[in-house]
């Protein structure tokens, strides 16, 4: 149910909430600057705190203050004036004419620069190009619009309010409207509880790691020469973990785009240097498409002793044909997959409105065995309802604030490990049958709540009722398991279509290719997992029938 906010001041509120759990949590860290803002803050007039956060929270540094009209506020430029010796704000300030440009509209532009414009109806763009040259100065607003009643602010402390940001939430990419959204209901986060070290950063470098690693990547995001972004890339490992992982995921990144330039040296170094999932093999294919077998064959040699996962086994078992046959070593015997069913349909080719998956569910279900599209949305749903507390167990560092969809760490490589005790807790009870009890109470009791694994939309009453009568404990035990190897990776790829037989208390998986698709390699990673342990699981090739 969405709520009405009554509290008009309800984003000033939730600043303060933030710089309250700052102050409490990471003092330690904070730099000279921001501590004075912390204590300078909260005895501003409300006022002048309302207009500061309303700046902070819109686009830009520059404003209007007729652009400024808040109810609850009441006359902007009497509450600018309280921010001004702060600082923070500065009024009339210097500007150049792009800053200016966007400040003002086309008319006003006109009546500002009148005769100095040749060309009266020229796009406002053309009009700012016609007096660049002549208009290269910066200068207070005043002086450019010497008639405009209206004031200019520029905030001069958003990098600061970023910061601060940075430190509640640990990244950049959520922002103040997690506050708003979640009072209005429209999220909801599970509530854990926070240890005081539960924090996502825990010395100031970690702060300044990360900004240093945001800054390269948005400079590789906007296309910069990729030789500058590295030599501003910080190589060597963080002692955070959950931050470190960023920094390995940017080098993939990068060892990516080299690779598509074929920059086979470069991508080669880059790759060789990175843990990220993935990066071993990649940097094996970069050498066997740099023609340097050996070297490649050698990596692929030790990489096979100790897979880091099945699919690096998986892309291993592909390469390794190849780099025997170049080296001229003995022909490897094929691996054997395992067998599975195969359906075959040639179906008419539908008139109205279709997709592939959906005209094969039609066509398969009957009334005694109804057939859904599922996906990943069953076998991940059941996980993360059985699993709930297991993954939103209070480990330190996990969870540090209170809009987290799921741990920090979900991704690391010893997420399983660091909660091997709750997660056989929640596993133990597929052997006693309680599992039952616990998915539904969860369902209902947590219905909404964010998370990485429950699929609120797509599971419904029905599918979950005939998910619990159909799947065995012992199928969704090996589910789970196979989740936990790898949440990252295998929580992606379960076949598209489940079918259920309610009266008999058996289930199909079904995998549905399209004329000339094929499966991909995370399909056939569960498609194999799921035949090796007896699971029920059917690959249906559709093809439309020839017009006559």
């Amino acid at each position: 149910m969405i709520r009405v906010l009554e509290n008009e001041f309800y984003y000033l509120d939730n600043f303060q909430r933030v710089l309250d759990w700052i102050g409490e949590r990471y003092g330690d860290l904070l730099d000279e600057d921001e501590h004075a803002f912390l204590a300078a803050f909260p005895v501003l007039p409300r006022n002048a705190r309302a207009l500061f956060v309303r700046m902070v929270m819109r686009k830009g540094e520059l404003f209007r203050a007729s652009k400024l009209n808040y109810a609850e506020i009441g006359c902007p430029v009497e509450a600018a004036g309280h921010l001004l010796g702060t600082g923070w704000v500065v009024a009339d300030p210097e500007l150049t004419l792009d800053e200016l440009f966007d400040l003002l509209s086309k008319p006003e532009i006109l009546e500002a620069f009148g005769s100095r414009l040749r060309v009266k109806n020229a796009r406002k763009a053309e009009q700012l190009e016609a007096l660049r040259e002549a208009c290269a100065d910066s200068l207070p607003f005043s002086h450019w619009y010497k008639d405009c009643p209206d004031l200019a602010l520029r905030i001069l402390v958003k990098p600061l309010c970023d910061r601060l940001r940075l430190i509640f939430f640990g990244n950049l990419h959520q922002d103040w409207t997690e506050f708003v959204l979640s009072d209005l209901g429209l999220f909801r986060y599970e509530q854990v509880e926070f240890s005081p070290d539960s924090r996502g950063f825990r010395q100031r470098r970690d702060v300044d790691h990360y900004l240093q690693l945001h800054a390269c990547k948005e400079r590789f995001a906007a296309g910069e020469p990729l030789d500058d972004v590295v030599e501003d890339l910080p190589w060597h490992a963080f002692d955070n973990d959950w931050l470190d992982s960023r920094r390995e995921k940017l080098l993939f990144q990068i060892g990516q785009h080299y690779e598509k330039l074929k920059d086979w040296d470069k991508a080669y170094g880059v790759y060789a240097r990175c843990r990220f999932p993935g990066a071993r093999g990649r940097a094996i294919r970069v050498l066997e498409k740099h023609e340097r077998f050996d070297l490649a064959y050698e990596l692929l040699s030790a990489a096979q002793a100790a897979p880091e996962s099945e699919a690096e086994r998986q892309q291993l078992a592909r390469i390794a044909p190849r780099l025997a046959r170049k080296l001229g070593h003995a022909k490897l015997a094929p691996r054997r997959s395992q067998a599975v069913r195969r359906i075959d349909l040639c179906l008419p080719l539908p008139l109205d409105d279709w997709w592939v998956e959906g005209v094969v569910r039609d066509h398969l279900a009957l009334e005694e065995a109804p057939v859904f599209y599922v996906e990943n949305a069953l076998a991940n749903s059941l996980f993360g309802l059985l699993c709930w507390r297991a993954v939103f167990a209070a480990i330190p560092g996990a969870f540090f604030h209170p809009f987290h969809r799921g741990p920090a760490d979900l991704h690391s490589l010893d997420f399983h490990q660091r909660r091997a005790s709750e997660f056989a807790a929640c596993l133990a009870e597929l052997e006693d049958g309680r599992y039952q009890d616990t998915i539904r109470r969860n369902y209902a009791e947590k219905f909404g709540i964010s998370t990485p694994f429950v699929y609120w939309d797509a599971l419904t009453p029905e599918l979950l009722d005939l998910a619990l009568a159909c799947i065995p404990a012992s199928h969704l035990r090996r589910w789970c398991e196979r989740i936990l190897a790898d949440v990252k990776t295998n929580r992606s790829g379960f076949p598209d279509l489940i079918q259920f037989w309610p009266r008999e208390g058996r289930y199909t998986m079904i995998e549905v290719k399209g004329p000339g698709d094929r499966l991909q390699d995370n399909q056939l990673r569960w498609i194999d997992y799921c035949a090796a342990h007896d699971m029920p699981v059917a690959v249906c090739y559709l093809q439309w029938e020839q017009a006559a």
